[in-house]
């Protein structure tokens, strides 16, 4: 089967919410062995949306909706699709009993226009909702299938997985299965990462590669055709093993991780704790690590020392080290590193100081970033980066940096033992 996801609401073309249902729905047909070749975003309007259904049914012959299953007037997906097949809305006395016994739970008044959400198309199998009101459906006419499900992933998801893959894996022809896998890079960039595997992607073809980029970040993307998973896991291996030999260095995880969860995840298996000294990130790098659960046993603490006065009082950074050498500079990384540690205590002191912009600073440009790595009985290390792009993205990639520099050391390090 050859799939098309159509994502139906006005808010998602304002950019009010993103369409995380595609992702969704696209990861869960890979798994049925269902390719998915389109993704199609269309506004609550019947003519536009009737315009996107005859263009997906011209090239894909599995068509699943999602939106546009509420109470309200511009909720018109099941009615549009009704009109286009030629069928008629019935009411599912099911699906309304249970939006009723909704209402009454909460001790609610039921409007008469919630009705509107137990019409089903007639003849369709129904896909309950048992986080939400509105069910969702399947029909098949012709050579076709259309699945329609609800638009808030609360409901969406679970409707899915517990009704629509059984619903979907009765329609599926073959015993295929399609596994992915993403390999996540950081420290080369996109195209130096493509040309070093370019032989690799130019003669792909099962497994797949595929490159992509991310938030200063660089991915691929393995994806494996098989009827048996294990096999199709070694065919993944074999490629994977190839790509490692040539750019493994710049390898950091798989898959939905970070860069920041990896480095945490190797902090708590080593017992290790961090604090940082923060200047020009000004506390986004404690940040990004406070947002992975279980930090609290491996950030310490920390400074934000944005200014001279700080990083002398707090940190005790000589005064003719940054009189000789300025705040922008690897002396001056050196000891905020060095001296965050021994404040709050710390197996590893990080430092970042640089000009993030607009303007440049002590004379040097925008983009130059030294990042300190104390590590408890080991030699101080200072990186330069020249990094180029605005305020934010200097301060983004510089935390990420930090971590890259970090993971490294610590991998190295593990590796002399």
């Amino acid at each position: 089967m050859n799939a098309e996801i159509i994502a139906v609401g006005s808010e998602l073309l304002l950019g009010q919410i993103v369409n995380s249902n595609a992702r969704f729905i696209s990861q869960q047909l890979a798994v049925l062995g269902i390719n998915v070749f389109f993704h199609t975003v269309v506004g609550d309007n019947p003519d536009r949306l009737r315009s996107v259904i005859e263009i997906a049914e011209n090239r894909s012959n599995l068509i699943i909706f999602t939106g546009g299953l509420g109470p309200t007037k511009d909720d018109l997906t099941k009615e549009t699709i009704a009109r286009h097949l030629g069928k008629n809305l019935v009411m599912d006395q099911e699906a309304l009993e249970s939006i009723e016994l909704y209402f009454k739970k909460g001790n609610r008044v039921m409007t008469e226009n919630n009705k509107k959400q137990a019409l089903v198309l007639e003849d369709s199998t129904i896909l309950p909702n048992h986080h939400g009101m509105a069910p969702g459906m399947m029909v098949e006419t012709g050579n076709r299938v259309y699945m329609l499900l609800p638009g808030p992933p609360k409901e969406m998801e679970p409707m899915f997985l517990h009704f629509g893959a059984a619903a979907l894996s009765k329609q599926v022809k073959t015993d295929e299965k399609i596994v992915s896998r993403v390999l996540r890079f950081f420290g080369i960039g996109e195209a130096a990462l493509e040309t070093e595997i370019i032989d690799l992607i130019e003669q792909q073809t099962n497994p797949t590669i595929a490159p992509l980029a991310a938030d200063g970040e660089c991915t691929l993307r393995l994806t494996a055709k098989h009827h048996d998973l294990q096999t199709a896991e070694a065919m993944l291996n074999e490629v994977e093993g190839n790509i490692r030999a040539r750019v493994g260095q710049f390898l950091y995880g798989y898959n939905n991780t970070s860069i920041v969860s990896e480095l945490m995840n190797i902090l708590k298996e080593r017992k290790l704790t961090i604090s940082a000294a923060e200047s020009l990130t000004g506390g986004l790098f404690q940040q990004e690590l406070t947002s992975v659960p279980g930090v609290s046993s491996v950030l310490k603490g920390g400074v934000v020392c944005y200014t001279n006065e700080v990083k002398k009082n707090v940190l005790k950074v000589k005064p003719e080290t940054i009189e000789k050498h300025g705040v922008v500079s690897k002396e001056c990384a050196k000891e905020l590193a060095e001296n965050v540690a021994a404040l709050v205590g710390a197996d590893i002191g990080i430092c970042f100081t640089g000009v993030a912009g607009p303007a440049e600073l002590e004379g040097k440009p925008v983009g130059t970033v030294y990042i300190g790595i104390s590590i408890r009985g080991k030699q101080t290390v200072v990186e330069k980066l020249e990094l180029g792009g605005s305020r934010e993205a200097n301060r983004s990639r510089s935390v990420k940096y930090g971590c890259y520099y970090l993971i490294k050391l610590l991998q190295e390090s593990q590796k002399a033992n």
